[in-house]
């Protein structure tokens, strides 16, 4: 049964413009400045992946075109993002939070939620104890690394709360506040209320947060096509929903890859090249630190030029393996057929995935065939080769062996990237 709690069960915890922050926490000239935070400094032909609070004073957002925001803030300064330090960061920030309080859900590399427990869910103590959080993160982890704090009757309402105040609010919403604390807001305010749902309650009659709350919650769930709009209706009303469990299916991992967009200086082909190698041998690195082979190569390139053709994409075949040079082979093939196409063009991105992922524990390599198998011989050694690589790499640092040439400095090519609620692992800033 549905219980609709009067305490306040959970803290939300938002940390403020968090990648432009952490620049700004190791970068003291950046501190009071417009920052936007881009994939790579070398072109305005990009966009904002974070601005600091006073880039946003200017309208300047996440996904801002840098020739538009220099447009709108002639004094904006542009920093490549370094995922690395993020993630970094985000354990120091996360140790910190459990100092004071256990972390139940981590939501984002930015956002972690946190349920209160006994005398925390009295209003004075859970202020108390956020004002704590806020002090110890500047104290230990970094002055500059701000954060909003929302506390409420459920996770939702936690978050709405913490959405209410930034930055570096602190903000509390109890259930006898409903709905009148909201009716300011629109309903695209609300977390997981995007332009086509807000397309959709709008056709159905739902124009403002009040026509919402004022529905019935088998309606929502008619306006969602899902359960999930009725999910919605009741979080919103501070009712405590249960999660539906992840399944196997939501965990398995189906595909290994990487992505980057290049840089103006290197988009000739020569250049891209090798790009597209370091991708390939990172995605290979890490397949094998998680313990799979690939069966499947994927080459995706979008090229500069706004002709015909704009991208190029195949996919390759091959006996399930995860060294280094099969795939490198196979990137060979794949770069000599795409570049028959439109072979004058610059290249502006290029990814790379592994797919069709075997768990390496079942594999059963028929051992007798393989010693009268030149082939299968000279993939075991590549398999040794590749696994020495690794261990040298990781003991003396990125890229200190390497196949091939490869583009310099390689790191600015083949770090992590942070995509939503996916935190990448320590690890993979050395492969």
């Amino acid at each position: 049964m549905l219980e609709i709690p009067t305490a306040l069960r959970w803290m939300y915890i938002d940390l403020n413009s968090y990648f432009a922050s952490v620049e700004q926490q190791l970068q003291p000239h950046l501190r009071g400045k417009p920052v936007a935070v881009v994939p790579t400094a070398d072109t305005d032909s990009t966009c904002a992946i974070a601005a600091s609070y006073e880039a946003k004073a200017f309208g300047i957002k996440t996904g801002t075109m840098i020739y538009e925001a220099r447009r709108l803030c002639p004094g904006l300064l542009t920093v490549p993002a370094r995922h690395d330090k993020y993630v970094d960061f985000h354990h120091r920030v996360m140790t910190e939070i459990d100092r004071h309080i256990p972390l139940t859900k981590v939501c984002s590399i930015d956002e972690v939620a946190c349920r209160l427990m006994g005398i925390e869910q009295e209003r004075n103590n859970a202020i108390a104890l956020a004002r704590r959080i806020k002090q110890g993160i500047a104290d230990n982890v970094g002055l500059y690394l701000k954060c909003s704090i929302g506390i409420a009757p459920n996770r939702f309402l936690a978050k709405v709360a913490g959405n209410l105040q930034k930055p570096d609010g602190l903000t509390v919403i109890e259930t006898h506040e409903l709905p009148d604390r909201l009716l300011h807001l629109s309903l695209r305010d609300l977390p997981g209320i995007g332009r086509r749902m807000e397309e959709r309650l709008k056709n159905a009659g739902i124009i403002t947060l009040q026509n919402f709350w004022n529905l019935n919650p088998k309606h929502a769930r008619k306006i969602w096509h899902s359960v999930e709009g009725e999910r919605f209706w009741y979080a919103l009303h501070g009712v405590e929903v249960a999660e539906p469990p992840e399944t196997k299916y939501q965990t398995k991992r189906h595909t290994i890859g990487h992505s980057h967009v290049l840089a103006p200086v290197m988009r000739p082909r020569i250049k891209a090249r090798m790009v597209a190698r370091r991708l390939t041998i990172k995605a290979v690195t890490r397949m094998r630190r998680l313990g799979f082979y690939a069966s499947f190569y994927n080459l995706y390139v979008r090229f500069e030029s706004r002709g015909e053709p704009s991208r190029w994409q195949e996919h390759v075949k091959l006996p399930a393996a995860q060294n280094n040079f099969t795939f490198l082979t196979v990137l060979n093939a794949l770069w000599d057929d795409m570049s028959r196409t439109a072979n004058s063009a610059r290249i502006r991105q290029i990814s790379v995935a592994l797919y069709g992922l075997v768990p390496q524990d079942k594999m059963m390599p028929d051992m007798f065939a393989a010693l009268d198998d030149p082939i299968a011989r000279e993939h075991q050694k590549h398999d040794r080769l590749s696994l020495a690589m690794d261990l040298i790499n990781r003991k003396y640092g990125l890229d200190t062996i390497v196949v091939g040439a490869l583009p310099c400095p390689m790191s600015r090519y083949s770090g992590s990237k942070i995509a939503f609620t996916r935190i990448p692992e320590k690890a993979e800033f050395h492969e």
